[in-house]
């Protein structure tokens, strides 16, 4: 127990102090806050989500008691709050089988579920969209004032800077108000994901990770995940704060299904010579347009949602040949 407090307070310490660096102004501040869950999220996969409870309230406390609220709430939502569900959610497992050894004698170790990854995903999402939402809400308890605090702070931001003339300067706006919070919702699902990847990756090569490696290319969403984003595109013409909640929602979703999109790409690419050049030409493609690829691979994730082409594939490609 002493050894599980050391490492939450350490890790408490680390993501306070990663979070505070954006007050400095310094470009690596930035980068610091990115990984600021990454201290949590191992403190969770190795020690327990009771480390990552221990950490997070001992940094939010220490935010709170140095630079006040604002500063300290934004950290248990957006930082400490997603560490410590992600990590108790990872670790959840239950025996599905006993088997015998071939003496039939001595009961071999249990073969374990665990909780799948897909629906990780989605508790990302819920995240996502709950910190974008969140950080909304500061600047107004309605549309109408959300977006024009919005179009004010890009306003300071463009005009400095002479992007163009003022006709110039409010089309940029007007499209960056539409993308803005679908883009922060991404945003904020890809910190998750990055940082609760490395999270995994670290605990595994020091042997902390109590839980095998799932196969990520096998993933599956949910099957009301799908009816879930069909209600969040309705309510995206519905207009007010309510549409605002549906396109985050939707841009949440859509990213999901993009990532299964891509597990489909690594799916019927195996067998196939030159796999790696293949996959990294698609990645490379999918930085390179911009995101607009994005939607493609997102469509593939729900044709294979509805028609399930990675199931087709792996039962009609052959079985691999026996080894000596």
């Amino acid at each position: 127990m002493t050894m599980i407090v050391l490492i939450a307070i350490a890790a408490g310490c680390a993501s306070a102090l990663m979070f505070a660096s954006i007050i400095s102004g310094a470009l690596i501040s930035l980068v610091l806050l990115y990984f600021t869950p990454l201290p949590l999220m191992v403190a969770a996969l190795g020690w327990g989500p009771l480390a990552a409870t221990i950490g997070g309230i001992g940094a939010a406390t220490g935010l709170g008691a140095v630079f006040g609220l604002p500063i300290s709430i934004p950290f248990v939502i957006m930082m400490a709050l997603p560490a410590w569900w992600l990590g108790h959610l990872a670790l959840l497992g239950r025996p599905v089988a006993n088997a015998e050894s071939a003496e039939g004698a001595t009961p071999a170790t249990p073969v374990m579920e665990w909780y799948p990854v897909g629906r990780i995903l989605l508790w990302i999402a819920g995240f996502g969209t709950l910190s974008t939402m969140a950080t909304l809400l500061t600047l107004g308890t309605d549309a109408a004032t959300i977006t024009e605090s919005l179009r004010a702070a890009l306003l300071r931001v463009l005009s400095p800077r002479g992007a163009g003339s003022g006709d110039e300067i409010q089309q940029r706006i007007e499209v960056a108000l539409i993308i803005l919070p679908a883009a922060a919702a991404n945003s904020a699902m890809t910190m998750l994901m990055v940082n609760f990847w490395l999270a995994a990756r670290i605990t595994a090569m020091s042997g902390r990770l109590r839980r095998s490696w799932p196969d990520l290319k096998s993933t599956e969403l949910p099957p009301m995940t799908l009816a879930a984003l069909s209600a969040a595109i309705a309510f995206c013409f519905s207009g007010g704060l309510l549409a605002m909640l549906a396109q985050t929602v939707t841009a949440a979703l859509l990213m999901l299904y993009a990532l299964i999109g891509f597990a489909v790409l690594h799916t019927v690419t195996l067998g196939l010579k030159g796999r790696g050049i293949w996959l990294a030409c698609s990645y490379t493609m999918v930085v390179v347009s911009g995101g607009w690829l994005i939607l493609a691979m997102a469509a593939l994730g729900i044709a294979d949602a509805i028609f399930g082409f990675r199931q087709r594939f792996l039962h009609k490609r052959p079985p691999p040949l026996p080894t000596a």
